[in-house]
């Protein structure tokens, strides 16, 4: 199972941010253990970066960034998905961009505590919790 992950879930992991970083590690350790296969977005990478600079110095930033690169493949972003992005923009064209990516990327969930960016999407889209209590563990991992 591919499934591609939203810059708040990984950070939610990273900034140990309650209540949700037991869902993200659960997430993180299924990807590890490589019951699923692990994606980020291109841009995630230097929002996370930026964010936790903030929260960090520039080492454990570079760890952080190195080990994530480590453990998930990135999504495609190229000129034909940013194109077919603007035909499928909604009310948010980033969330467009990432929907599109995993389109391309043949995604089978996307994971995200944002989904109202998502509404029209024909991947399944599932909060943290419901990827684990739903979409992992419902035969499809």
């Amino acid at each position: 199972m591919k499934v591609l992950l939203d810059t708040n879930v990984v950070l939610d992991l990273l900034l140990k941010r309650e209540p949700f970083v037991d869902f993200a590690e659960e997430i993180f350790i299924k990807i590890e253990h490589k019951d699923i296969v692990g994606f980020l977005y291109p841009t995630s990478i230097t929002t996370i970066y930026y964010l936790l600079n903030k929260h960090a110095d520039k080492n454990r930033c570079n760890e952080a960034i190195k080990t994530l690169l480590e453990l998930f493949e990135i999504i495609k972003l190229d000129k034909k998905i940013l194109l077919e992005s603007l035909e499928n923009s909604g009310t948010d064209f980033e969330d467009s961009v990432i929907y599109t990516s995993a389109h391309f990327t043949d995604i089978d969930v996307i994971i995200t505590r944002d989904r109202k960016g998502f509404k029209n999407s024909k991947i399944e889209v599932l909060s943290p919790n419901e990827f684990l209590k739903f979409g992992y563990n419902n035969g499809k991992g």
